[in-house]
């Protein structure tokens, strides 16, 4: 019977293999860590910027209020 250590070693190795032998799934895996990338670093700077930023404690509290209790 095997014990319950094993079982994340064998997962682990199961992956490890599985990524050793893909060819065009590295690429794939490179470019959907680059959209990522992108999507949450570049576009977070430019288009979300921070609500609350340069505001007092006070004036946090009453727009957060004003937000949540229309």
């Amino acid at each position: 019977m095997k014990t319950a250590k094993a079982l994340p070693v064998r997962l682990w190795r199961f992956y490890v293999d599985g990524f050793r032998q893909m060819t065009w799934g590295r690429t794939l895996w490179i470019i959907i860590l680059l959209k990522l990338a992108v999507m949450f670093l570049v576009l977070r700077l430019f288009f979300f910027q921070p609500a609350l930023a340069g505001l007092n404690t006070e004036e946090k509290q009453e727009t957060v209020a004003r937000n949540l209790c229309p």
